[in-house]
């Protein structure tokens, strides 16, 4: 008798987490997750507002939103409504709703049975109304959906388009109260003039009052969200970027008020009011928001994109009948109809109908590929002057656009190792930022000049506004987002995150030529016809001598000859030499040169070009016709169109190239001598590819490897970077950290200029967030005060502030202009491209 532990299935969750706004917020809600019992790890993006969990599979979702909610960082949720039938009791409410919260993501799931409609709240993304129809379809009770389900990417653009009209009017409004208390207040500073003006017309005292009433309004009505997330927040022990503004904006408000209503507390001349400066930092701050919210919503766009290609309704058929239907409401075993010009909706295999489909979105090749009976259809493709009718295989999120799509997302939710060293600088960066601006307060009391208490307050409100850390949680996100975003569109998969800064480290590039190099099946290479023959006549008659044989030389031979063969006779396989057959009464050879010589076929004419090909990899074989030579043939995996210019670039970038290969030495030193390859590893056993790659990072350092056959799966993972042919096998696919969606070897070149330009975008934007605190806490402080420099204005601290978030996040969005190295027609872009200091 044996016992055992039963393991519970870890699985990964994705949440939308609300209230981030800076990564002080982002760390406090991965700390909340991470606390939930069970959770094994969670990361919080700031940038794309992400949390991705890894948990036991039953491990309630609930769990999580409620640590989130406690945290004041609510999950995203989204609302469903299924009619569902079947429903006759009890009982079948309770297995309903048992299907549906099975469904991963599922917060909730309620089933009535008298209006017989499940009313569904899931975390947005999480799932789609088809996985709930499938779920209630599987559990004996048919459903669809009632009303009409936003994808998840409309909903989040929604939520950002929301929230931008929320702070445009934010900003509006604070801005209309704000400036007769900036004009009245630094507008008298400014212009003498006016400051008369007002003592003379208004008064100083009433002045105040108008001040007071118009700053109030601001702080209370747009502003008020700072006081209810800052406090709380201060009040946990856990600090935040709305903490600083809300301590910084009450210390002006309350020094003012004091100032306006008890003057007589404070120290003689020293009763002046900094109203302007509360508003004025409100303003500011809300306009920088206003800036990142609208810059946020584009580091997105690659995903939008993508999930825009889904179209919303297809045509199925029903008997002759074509109706139209929702893309949620098909199943997989539907038969489907595409009209010319249409997106096809779901992946499928094609029934009747021929036609030319557009999969450049999804692979990035600009030609259309021919579509006949038994070819893969896939979802967003666009079909072109044809009509094609086809069976749906994939639907919802098993699409290969689904999986794309899902690919990046998780890619671009990733924390690249440099993000480690920003995590537990911000983590606590706000407590010292407030133990600063304390200090800050205190030396100006005690050393500064007379009056020292209004420049100590001066300086401590402004160190607490300039010291935002979201220009430090933005830095790498936001770089990661838009740069796997460009990827994608590139046809580039970057599957894991952390590979876009592993990639550009490498040092050397080993290629597995079959199916990488080479188009991984063999073909007719080279022809030479002897004196008295033709070509067309003799592959006739070769094509036909093959065609009864499987092996993929034959296959490749008959490819050659084209159709409409004539039937051969008394074929008779020769083990080891070739093949004889009789063809229109000719009795047709073919075969080896010790073929030739076993049956004294003189040959000599066609032997050294049959050698010549022997010495390039490619294999020779000899035609004889009625015992009289006819034609030297050369059979070989031929090289992909882009092979020898992906290698000259990818030297061209500094980069040595080696090749991997099964071939034997002298075939393999053959094909490297003509592609100018720098290493070879020849005569290697799938097991012995790792050894290969150990042996080529010993001589040059950081390897990236790129295959596409199952065999090549142990190589990939043993590689800094895997990078995987998406035309080779599943298993190859999974092992990999980079995918090329087409079977372009170039392709690595644009996955090198993304890697590059992506990690240069994220080493200026660290370089600046750090650099623009390191700088700039010291002058909020008054450093420079004695020394003759300016004292800095709260207000002035909080433009700077905003300033630095919105640098950040418009460098990363130079993302979206990086070009691909290699352009549709195949010519190459401009070396510049990947030049330090390009425009990324």
């Amino acid at each position: 008798m044996t016992s055992g532990k039963c393991v519970v299935e870890q699985h990964q969750i994705t949440l939308q987490v609300t209230g981030l706004n800076c990564a002080g917020c982002a760390g406090r809600a991965e700390r909340a997750l991470a606390a939930v019992e069970g959770v094994q790890s969670a990361s919080v993006n700031l940038a794309n507002a992400r949390a991705v969990v890894e948990a036991p599979s039953d491990l309630p979702v609930s769990k999580m939103t409620e640590a989130l909610a406690q945290a004041g960082y609510p999950a995203a949720i989204t609302s469903l409504t299924l009619n569902i039938e079947g429903l006759s009791c009890a009982s079948c409410v309770g297995r309903a709703e048992a299907a549906l919260q099975a469904v991963p993501g599922v917060v909730s799931a309620e089933v009535n049975l008298a209006s017989e409609r499940a009313e569904i709240h899931y975390l947005t993304g999480a799932a789609r109304g088809a996985d709930f129809v499938a779920a209630g379809a599987a559990a004996g009770y048919p459903a669809i959906l009632h009303g009409h389900e936003a994808d998840a990417a409309e909903q989040a653009s929604q939520r950002k388009a929301d929230e931008i009209q929320a702070l445009k009017r934010q900003v509006l409004i604070a801005g209309l109260l704000t400036l007769p208390v900036f004009v009245i207040e630094m507008g008298g500073h400014m212009v003498p003039v006016l400051h008369h003006w007002v003592m003379a017309n208004i008064g100083q005292q009433s002045s105040y009052l108008f001040q007071f009433a118009l700053t109030t309004l601001v702080l209370a009505w747009p502003g008020r969200q700072f006081y209810q997330k800052g406090f709380p927040a201060l009040l946990r022990g856990a600090p935040d970027m709305n903490a600083l503004v809300a301590l910084g904006t009450s210390a002006a408000y309350g020094f003012s008020l004091v100032s306006t209503f008890a003057p007589n507390m404070l120290p003689a001349g020293t009763a002046n009011v900094y109203y302007e400066a509360a508003v004025v930092i409100v303003v500011l701050i809300l306009t920088g928001r206003l800036l990142e919210a609208r810059a946020k919503g584009r580091t997105g766009a690659a995903i939008r994109k993508l999930a825009g290609l889904r179209p919303k309704t297809a045509w199925l058929l029903r008997g002759e009948e074509a109706v139209e239907t929702a893309v949620d409401q098909i199943i997989a075993g539907d038969l489907l109809r595409v009209r010319p010009g249409e997106r096809i909706a779901v992946d499928g295999v094609v029934l009747s109908g021929s036609s030319y489909v557009d999969e450049s979105m999804l692979s990035g090749e600009p030609i259309p590929v021919a579509k006949e009976k038994g070819a893969e259809v896939s979802a967003g493709t666009v079909n072109g002057a044809g009509v094609l009718e086809f069976r749906a295989t994939r639907v919802g999120h098993e699409t290969a656009l689904a999986q794309i799509i899902q690919m990046v997302e998780q890619a671009q939710g990733a924390k690249l190792p440099v993000q480690g060293l920003v995590d537990r600088i911000t983590l606590w960066f706000v407590p010292a930022v407030m133990a600063v601006a304390a200090l800050t307060v205190v030396s100006w009391l005690v050393l500064g000049p007379a009056p020292a208490l209004p420049l100590a307050l001066v300086a401590g409100v402004a160190v607490l506004i300039i010291a935002c850390p979201c220009a430090m949680g933005l830095a790498t996100p936001t770089s990661i987002m838009v740069g796997i975003g460009r990827a994608a569109q590139m046809g580039v998969l970057f599957r894991k995150g952390d590979a876009l800064q592993r990639l550009q480290e490498v040092k050397v590039v080993a290629l597995d030529k079959t199916g990488t190099l080479t188009q991984g099946h063999p073909a007719l290479t080279g022809f030479q016809a002897a004196a008295g023959f033709e070509r067309e006549a003799v592959l006739r008659l070769v094509g036909a001598a093959e065609a009864q044989s499987e092996h993929p030389i034959a296959r490749a031979l008959v490819a050659a000859a084209g159709r409409n063969l004539p039937q051969a006779e008394n074929v008779e396989a020769i083990p080891g030499f070739g093949v004889r057959a009789s063809v229109e009464g000719q009795e047709v050879l073919i075969g080896a040169a010790r073929l030739m010589r076993r049956e004294q076929v003189e040959f000599a004419e066609l032997e050294q070009q049959g050698k010549d090909w022997a010495e390039n990899g490619e294999t020779p074989f000899y035609v004889a016709i009625n015992g009289e030579a006819a034609a030297a043939l050369a059979v070989a995996d031929p090289l992909k169109p882009g092979t020898p210019e992906a290698i000259r670039l990818l030297q061209s970038q500094g980069l040595k190239v080696a090749m991997i290969t099964g071939d034997a030495q002298g075939t393999a030193e053959a094909i490297a001598t003509r592609l100018g390859i720098d290493a070879v590893r020849a005569e290697c056993l799938p097991g012995d590819k790792v050894t290969a790659i150990n042996s080529l990072r010993a001589e040059f350092g950081p390897l990236g490897f790129v295959g596409d056959g199952l065999n090549d799966a142990p190589a990939l993972a043993a590689a800094e970077t895997g990078i995987a042919i998406g035309t080779g096998t599943d298993v190859a696919i999974e092992a990999a950290d980079v995918v090329l969606v087409s079977g372009d070897l170039r392709g690595v070149l644009n996955a090198l200029t993304v890697s590059r330009a992506t990690m240069r975008n994220i080493r200026q934007n660290l370089g600046w967030a750090f650099g623009y605190n390191v700088l700039l806490i010291p002058v909020a402080a008054g450093l420079l005060y004695p020394f003759g420099g300016p004292l800095l204005s709260p207000a002035l601290a909080a433009g700077a502030m905003a300033l630095s978030s919105v640098f950040v996040l418009s460098n990363a969005l130079r993302l979206h202009r990086l070009k691909a190295l290699i352009h549709d027609e195949g010519k190459v872009a401009a070396p510049s491209v990947l030049a330090p200091g390009a425009a990324e």
